[in-house]
Order: C-alpha cells, then structure tokens, then sequence
C-alpha cells in the first residue's frame, strides 16, 4: 500500500493546528527546532506546564499531567537540540506529584466545556500509572539526549512509582495502561533492572495478533501491535511476530484518507479536538511509517 506523500502537506495546512505544522515540517526536514517550540510555547503556562488544549480533548487552560506527554514529544523530536522548557516541565510535574511518587490524572479544571468526561471527573488525590507512565516514558526519551532531565528527581521518583506500580498488577489492565506501561518498560528497558521481566509479563497480556479492544471506548476502538511496538529495534517488538508487525504496517499505511490524513477510532468529543487529533495523528503516523522505512 503506497501512501500518499504529495497529499500530506495540504492536508496538515487545511485541517492541522500550527504545532502539528510545524512538527510535520521538522520531521520532513524543512522545519527548525526554535519554531517547534515556539508553537509549543503558546500551549506553555507560566508555573512550567501546558494546557490551552495541548491534550486535544482536555481544553482546559490551567497546566494538566496529561498534557506532559505532548510537550515532551516536542523535546525529542528537536533532538540533538535541548530546551529549558523540558527541565521547568519536570519541576512543575514534581509540584504535583503526589507522595507515593505517581501523578494524578487530572488535576480540578476550571472549564468543562469541550473536554471528555474522562478527564472532567478524575480524582486528584489519588494517583494514576496510566499518566505518570506515558509521562515518564516520554520523559526518559527525551533523558537520551538532555542530561538535565535525565537527572531530574520527579523522573526517580515517577520511574520507581511506575515499577512498583506495574510489578503490583495482578491481572490484565485497561488497553490504555496496559499500553503506557509497556512504552514506560521499553524506554527504561536498559536502565531498569526488574523492565525485562515486567515486559515479558505484560506482554503476556497481549494476543498473537496484537489488538486488544478499548473497554469503554467506541465500538470500534482498539490498540493495535504499532500501538505498543511502533518503532523498530527497540526491545518491545520481541513481543510480536515479524509479520504481524508487517501486516500491521501495511494497515497504518492504507489507513490515509483522501485528503491526505489520518483519522483516530476514538471517541470525538469537541470540534476543535477532532482536528487537533487529526493532525498529530498523522505526524505520527508519517514518523513511524518513516521509521520503518514504508515511505
């Protein structure tokens, strides 16, 4: 399945927001670091963490955990260039990490509009292995190549929460959690003594196929063998088959639709979100099909 490169640029320039835009274009090699995060920036608030609708369906203004995740994306795709805003970011996710050392989900919004329930209802006061483990997977990627991160406390202490947390789980998880702490293991897979065990038996939750649907998603939703393993070489593809992973590429890339984007199989919750969703998806879908050398 070939994918359409031509129909991407014009796709990202009528449906994408400007950080997707400008990530696109860094990704494809027309782009530079300090525009990325000046796109970023606008999604920055002044205690060090994001919101303004970084999360595409928590539209809140006020800084959130589950925005982390997208920021620290940002920092490694300017990889081998570091930014200060990485290490504020840590200082600010130490300020609300709670004592066990795990991050809430969310923390009180004080706009409801346009955000997903999911989000709107979290308990604050207890913490969440789904946030802190995607945060601090996304953390110690960007640790590979920025000291100062690496050696931030809140990634000690997130990093020993999570593994106390995943070596705690006693039966299949949420796809999501599930999903988030396998990427938490594969990032910390070389530095974490007790990661390649804990791989090996999460990833005994998974099937042969590699789909686990979404419980309380839509009907459709799942997390597919790219979902868990996106990138070659790295020590989670040892949980799939070579062809499954193959055949699954070949889905992602006949998953472009005629405008030259993508679509996700999640629930839609606000106009501006779809967009959002649509435009970072298909960054991402570009960056792993690159990755695996399918365009």
């Amino acid at each position: 399945m070939n994918v359409n490169l031509a129909a991407i640029p014009g796709f990202m320039a009528t449906h994408a927001r400007p950080l997707d835009r400008r990530r696109f274009h860094l990704l494809v090699g027309e782009g530079d670091p300090a525009s990325t995060l000046g796109a970023l920036e606008g999604y920055r608030n002044p205690d060090g963490g994001y919101g303004w609708g970084l999360e595409p369906d928590l539209r809140a203004p006020e800084s959130q955990p589950g925005a982390a995740l997208h920021a620290f994306e940002v920092f490694e795709e300017i990889a081998p260039h570091t930014a200060p805003q990485a290490v504020a970011l840590c200082d600010w996710l130490e300020s609300v990490t709670l004592p066990d050392g795990g991050l809430p989900f969310a923390l009180p919004i004080t706009v409801a509009d346009g955000t997903a329930p999911w989000w709107a209802g979290a308990d604050s006061a207890v913490s969440s292995l789904q946030i802190t483990s995607v945060s601090a997977a996304a953390a110690h990627r960007v640790a590979v190549h920025d000291a100062a991160v690496a050696a931030h406390p809140w990634l000690e202490k997130a990093t020993r929460y999570c593994l106390d947390a995943i070596q705690a789980l006693d039966e299949r998880p949420h796809a999501y959690i599930l999903s988030f702490a396998i990427h938490f293991l594969d990032a910390v897979y070389d530095s974490q003594p007790r990661a390649a065990d804990l791989l090996k038996r999460l990833g005994g939750y998974i099937p042969a196929d590699g789909r686990v649907r979404v419980e309380g998603g839509t009907e459709h939703e799942a997390l597919r063998p790219l979902d868990f393993a996106p990138y070659p070489g790295q020590p989670v593809r040892e949980l799939f088959e070579p062809e499954v992973i193959a055949a699954d590429l070949v889905r992602l890339a006949g998953e472009q639709q005629d405008d030259g984007g993508w679509v996700v199989d999640y629930a839609r919750i606000s106009p501006a979100g779809a967009l959002d969703w649509r435009g970072a998806i298909t960054v991402q879908a570009v960056e792993i099909l690159r990755a695996n050398e399918m365009i």
